[in-house]
């Protein structure tokens, strides 16, 4: 049998579902018998690849960098699944929304700063009105809740993709969507 593609994506959230994807320790390594991981910030690959079986996103759209990447994920994934809470719901980073991406891009690289006080145009991509969970750009196939969903639940979730079980996580199926 051929091993499964599993990408894994971190839009705007902060890494904690990577770190928890990370946490299953030596139960990697028996998900590494099963799937190669062929594009992850936890690994040297830069683009995006042409097809890959599972992708897992981590947090939300924020900027216009990260729809088009949410758009690519989508259209070269058989399966996309949201993974925690900031990818199913916007959470932390949609907190910027009332007050808008003006006042936060101001407040920290003009009002915060003692040098060179003026908003990046290059380096920072330029943020969206409001920060959106993943299911309002693209289809999305599983939910993983949680801030961040256990190594627990991310060992259950992806024993059960790879393998074909069937999905048996509560509130896992059409959060939101």
């Amino acid at each position: 049998m051929s091993k499964l593609k599993l990408a894994t994506v971190w839009l705007d959230g902060c890494s904690g579902c990577h770190m928890s994807f990370l946490d299953m320790d030596e139960r990697l390594l028996a998900l590494a018998e099963l799937v190669d991981v062929v594009y992850s910030p936890i690994v040297d690959t830069k683009e995006f690849p042409d097809q890959v079986d599972i992708a897992l996103v981590e947090g939300a759209v924020a900027s216009v960098d990260d729809e088009k990447k949410i758009k690519k994920i989508r259209a070269h994934s058989k399966l996309l699944v949201a993974m925690g809470d900031c990818a199913i719901a916007g959470n932390v980073p949609s907190m910027r929304n009332p007050i808008g991406p003006t006042a936060i891009l101001e407040r920290a690289y003009i009002e915060n700063a003692d040098e060179q006080q003026q908003i990046p145009c290059i380096v920072v991509p330029q943020l969206l009105r409001t920060v959106r969970p993943i299911h309002e750009f693209v289809k999305v196939d599983v939910y993983l809740p949680g801030c961040p969903p256990s190594a627990d639940t991310f060992h259950t979730a992806l024993t059960a993709l790879v393998t074909g079980e069937p999905l048996d996580i509560p509130a896992l199926t059409r959060f939101g969507a």
